[in-house]
């Protein structure tokens, strides 16, 4: 295995090789039991300062992001373009280029434009971190749910099946995991609606199922979407209420069951609509600790990519 990663810059699961995405999650191993120490703050990344660069709406992200560098000693600037010269017009690239004039060295970046990420990096002299970019990737929240559902089962990826439910069509997160479940050998299943679920994507070597009963007894993980009703245009389904009644993750459906399964969710959860209360608080469910989770990860991802300025 690599002793450092092979990319510069995070844009997208898909630029990762299978060994930087395992060398992420062993690093994240030794992050997540520091964290857990009393002494959780580490020197790593003294005197690199971090300039947090959400031009999309976030909570647990942004705040992940801003906790790990500041558990690795990062001096950090955040940024929200709601209160920034973005709303006068001022150009992304100038915004970026005006952060990095003040001596900052990494951008983590929220955008709500597919390719912002890629984009920045080729044009400006700072090492990028996508947070999010449209409907694209979200790398970090990939790297995470792998992570999450290692540490739970005590499973590598490659024995598991995993089942990705929802709003297909519109995740980040649903294109990303697939991405990585598939190079690190995982079978990977996607159950929605079929008009939530993108053409040709079989292509990606996942299965597809419009069953969702099916696809909660084929898996051993069900990583369970929001439906993200501001990124749709159109009405993809009659009402939340059908979608809930035909495809909401529920007790009663996982007390059909002939095994008990983890149950995941990215967050924000809409309660009552794609998973139900009496499942999100569950023993089954590991949605809070893909949170803790997430600051391990971002941790590993900050310190190995400082590792290639």
């Amino acid at each position: 295995m690599e002793t450092g990663l092979s990319v510069r810059h995070l844009i997208g699961i898909k630029d990762l090789s299978v060994d930087d995405i395992r060398l992420i999650l062993s690093t994240a191993v030794r992050f997540k039991e520091q964290i857990n120490q009393p002494m959780k703050r580490v020197p790593s990344l003294r005197d690199l300062t971090i300039a947090n660069a959400f031009f999309e709406n976030s909570t647990r992200t942004r705040l992940s992001f801003e906790l790990a560098e500041k558990r690795l000693s990062a001096d950090i600037v955040n940024f929200s373009s709601s209160s920034s010269s973005v709303s006068k017009g001022e150009t992304l690239l100038d915004t970026i280029n005006n952060l990095i004039a003040m001596k900052v060295e990494m951008i983590v970046m929220r955008h709500p434009y597919p390719g912002s990420a890629y984009f920045l990096s080729k044009n400006v002299n700072a090492q990028i971190i996508n947070a999010g970019d449209g409907t694209h990737e979200h790398p970090t929240q990939a790297l995470l749910d792998a992570f999450s559902m290692m540490d739970r089962t005590k499973r590598d990826v490659s024995e598991m099946k995993i089942a990705i439910i929802g709003d297909i069509m519109h995740s980040r997160v649903a294109l990303s995991n697939i991405f990585l479940l598939k190079k690190l050998g995982a079978e990977v299943m996607v159950c929605g609606p079929a008009t939530l679920i993108p053409k040709h994507i079989e292509s990606l070597g996942v299965i597809v199922e419009h069953s969702v009963e099916k696809a909660l007894e084929w898996c051993d993980v069900a990583n369970v979407l929001r439906i993200q009703l501001e990124r749709q245009e159109a009405g993809y389904f009659p009402s939340l209420r059908e979608y809930a009644l035909a495809f909401g993750i529920n007790k009663t459906r996982l007390n059909k069951l002939t095994k008990p399964i983890t149950i995941m969710h990215p967050g924000p959860i809409n309660r009552g609509v794609e998973i139900n209360s009496d499942v999100a608080d569950s023993e089954h469910s590991i949605i809070l600790e893909q949170v803790e989770n997430g600051v391990a990860i971002r941790m590993a991802v900050l310190y190995l990519l400082a590792g290639r300025m």
